[in-house]
């Protein structure tokens, strides 16, 4: 499958070169943060690695501690992120979510939700191989009830393959059941069932389910859930619909209102820059009648704010 990423391998690719261009920015007085934010978001994650590798054998210095040197804030961490590679981005943001001061729900919810079975088998070994430590026991060691069991479902990256015809309304009519129809709901029927089917089954699913009980999934679960596990499902569900305008809807979150949730906004941006990207602006455009690039352009600054833009590859005005 081709990427609907909106960075792109370099051509003429040198990490020699590239090597050069980013001493040279960091040398002396004052740093050439422009030139640094054009050479790397125009070089694929794997070709950043090469150049990270011919830094150090040409300068015998840590490309990554050259640049936490020279730069700050935001644009700091998203220059950082841009130069670790994809799993151990994953791994990381999840290890800080739960051994930071309180659990951040937010990035568990987002990476475990939208991760592709394979991928999460991946991020649990590099979990595993970075920190000796096991991410379910980490995870269920920070997190209680439902919410928990439902994570813990997620990291089993067992969900089913295809649609299960003879089961489509069978699982409607529970849901329906274990919520609309019922006083008090019975959670662990939604966590079951949203946790272990297939992306397509449930999309038929959500279908039968609306002309059951006259209700969109989303819908049921924000009346009849709270908290930690009401985000989760709702996450499943509309990754479940469509894994860009979930991403389209977690920028749209990020940045309206006042303040900006930068930890986010950096977050997607960079993991989805060789996924989705061009997709998730798409789906922006649709939903929220102005386009990701007017928002980033009206909610940042600065050379964050240039590289973001850069990041997001074009304007779908």
């Amino acid at each position: 499958m081709a990427s609907r990423g909106t960075v792109k391998p370099s051509g003429n690719f040198n990490a020699g070169a590239d090597a050069e261009v980013l001493h040279k920015a960091m040398k002396g007085l004052g740093t050439d943060e422009d030139a640094i934010l054009q050479l790397l978001i125009a070089r694929t994650n794997a070709q950043r690695q090469e150049i990270k590798t011919t830094y150090k054998t040409l300068f015998g210095k840590d490309l990554i501690n050259d640049l936490k040197g020279e730069l700050g804030g935001k644009f700091e961490t998203l220059v950082v992120a841009l130069m670790t590679s994809p799993l151990a981005y994953d791994v990381t943001s999840l290890r800080n979510a739960i051994k930071g001061a309180g659990t951040d729900e937010k990035v568990l919810v987002e990476i475990l939700a939208s991760r592709t079975p394979k991928q999460v088998k991946d991020i649990i070994a590099a979990y595993r191989q970075e920190y000796d430590d096991n991410l379910e026991e980490d995870v269920s060691g920070d997190t209680s009830g439902h919410f928990k069991r439902l994570l813990v479902i997620l990291l089993q990256a067992n969900r089913q393959m295809g649609v299960q015809h003879d089961k489509i309304d069978g699982d409607a009519q529970v849901l329906f059941k274990a919520g609309e129809q019922k006083f008090g709901t019975d959670e662990q029927l939604f966590v079951t069932i949203l946790g272990n089917r297939s992306a397509e089954h449930l999309r038929k699913v959500f279908d039968a389910y609306m002309k059951l009980s006259g209700f969109e999934m989303e819908e049921s679960i924000k009346r009849e859930t709270s908290g930690p596990l009401r985000d989760l499902l709702l996450a499943v569900v509309k990754c479940a619909r469509s894994v860009p305008a979930y991403f389209a809807e977690t920028l749209y979150c990020a940045m309206k209102g006042a303040g900006t949730d930068d930890d986010t906004l950096i977050r997607v941006m960079v993991s989805r820059s060789e996924v989705d990207l061009l997709d998730i602006r798409a789906e922006y455009r649709k939903l929220f009648a102005c386009s990701l690039h007017s928002m980033i352009k009206g909610d940042t600054g600065g050379d964050y704010r240039k590289a973001l833009l850069l990041l997001c590859g074009g304007d779908d005005a």
